[in-house]
């Protein structure tokens, strides 16, 4: 029998529903695993013996393990290759490309004896717009041809497919707005219902004051954290357009 070159060492792929994506933040913390998008499908390599048969892999929905052997991938101990390798895939490490990914929270609770719902309503105060969030396909060709004036006094965050940009003065730019109270990021025309609720949830969810909560008008929020947002420039904006694969 002819002698495995890889020394016996397995290599371990893996696919699961992009729609199940969330069920991912179990193993973020797993840094040698990498991702990738494939359409409908993230696909996963990277794992060791031991994670490969830990029960956070077992509790994954519609998670399927491979092994690859010669550009082939195998279900666990299968005899028959399953599928070929994915190839031409953009790997990144997982807690990099899950680090803006969060699931959409409804913080409509403070305590298990009280229950406080969180709404927005329309506000008859006149707000400026602190933050703008654009498509990135629809702006993409716009955001090069700016002078760099412009750009320079904002920093910005990627969120799935659109960019959210910080900062004065804003872009003329099609997207949503959002004005900022107590490191809340609100939609423009809107408030917190509840007088005191910006700062009770200010206290409760982000009392280091280490991230910014984008609000919708139905009351969810996305948590974005403030050291993941980076100077706005043209070459940071073509870096980041080329590595997420937008045409």
């Amino acid at each position: 029998m002819a002698k495995d070159p890889s020394g016996g060492l397995k290599e371990f792929w893996a696919e699961i529903p992009k729609a199940d994506e969330d069920f991912l933040g179990s193993i973020r913390d797993w840094k040698n695993i990498h991702i990738a998008t494939d359409g409908e499908v993230i696909w996963l390599k990277g794992f060791t013996d031991e994670q490969a048969v830990s029960p956070e892999i077992q509790q994954l929905p519609n998670f399927i393990l491979y092994e690859l052997r010669n550009g082939l991938l195998f279900r666990r101990n299968a005899l028959v290759p399953t599928k070929k390798m994915r190839t031409a895939l953009l790997w990144t490490v997982i807690d990099k490309a899950l680090k803006l990914t969060f699931p959409i929270l409804n913080n409509n609770f403070f305590g298990i004896d009280e229950r406080v719902e969180v709404r927005l309503k329309p506000s008859e105060n006149e707000q400026s717009a602190t933050a703008l969030l654009c498509s990135i396909a629809e702006i993409k060709d716009i955001i090069i041809t700016l002078p760099k004036f412009k750009l320079e006094k904002l920093d910005w965050i990627v969120i799935n497919d659109k960019a959210l940009f910080l900062g004065s003065p804003m872009l003329s730019l099609r997207g949503k707005t959002f004005w900022s109270k107590d490191n809340h990021l609100l939609p423009t025309g809107f408030d917190f219902e509840l007088k005191n609720m910006s700062s009770l949830l200010q206290k409760k969810y982000n009392s280091n004051q280490e991230q910014w909560l984008l609000w919708n008008e139905d009351g969810t929020v996305l948590y974005l954290n403030k050291k993941d947002f980076r100077k706005l420039s043209v070459s940071s904006f073509r870096l980041t357009e080329k590595s997420k694969e937008w045409m």
